[in-house]
């Protein structure tokens, strides 16, 4: 979590600026959501997936994807005034994940990605984030065909902490995307209140 400063003609302002991670399995929607609600061109580092990556990435049920990330997705967007977010998505392959130790450093908190045809996909992100206790919330990405979950289904599948939300979205819907991120900063507001209280209790 960081802080940027401004001037304006009013005197000097300060705009905060978090840092939030977007997890989930491969082909998940992790690179559209973050395009979708960036309000700069997003960074991206896909590249075409290879005939020896497949033999080592788990494709099933995403047998039309070409490409893959493999660094970050990033990306910004304004929630309001003198509030930011900076978007990092993480890749999904097992492959990169040594690359999540880094990109966790310093965040607010995360959302998982979730695709009810392939729930089990996004267990090791859930795990990841518990075991680090960095507050996360379980967005349930509505493609067309899936099966139809409700939030405490979801929940249940995924044996969350009790609290953990879950929401659905449409990862290509900018409104969509930015109503999951207000429920995490809401709820990772809460937590990191929570945690400061017990240590000073």
């Amino acid at each position: 979590m960081g802080s940027e400063y401004s001037d304006d003609k009013a005197g000097q302002t300060s705009a905060l600026a978090l840092k939030i991670l977007v997890a989930g399995g491969f082909g998940v929607g992790k690179t559209t959501l973050v395009g979708a609600v960036s309000e700069i061109r997003p960074l991206r580092t896909e590249e075409q997936l290879s005939q020896a990556g497949r033999t080592v990435d788990d494709t099933g049920g995403v047998d039309r994807k070409t490409t893959t990330t493999v660094a970050m997705d990033f990306g910004r967007i304004t929630i309001r005034s003198g509030l930011s977010l900076y978007l990092f998505g993480t890749p999904g392959q097992d492959r990169f994940w040594f690359l999540w130790d880094e990109l966790s450093q310093g965040a607010l908190g995360a959302v998982v990605l979730a695709d009810t045809r392939r729930l089990e996909d996004c267990f090791p992100a859930v795990d990841y984030f518990e075991h680090r206790h960095i507050p996360f919330v379980v967005a349930v990405n509505c493609f067309a065909g899936s099966r139809a979950y409700g939030a405490h289904d979801v929940s249940r599948a995924l044996d969350l902490d009790r609290g953990t939300p879950v929401v659905l979205c449409d990862a290509r819907d900018r409104d969509s995307g930015k109503e999951v991120l207000v429920r995490l900063v809401e709820y990772a507001g809460r937590m990191h209140t929570a945690r400061l209280l017990d240590t000073v209790g």
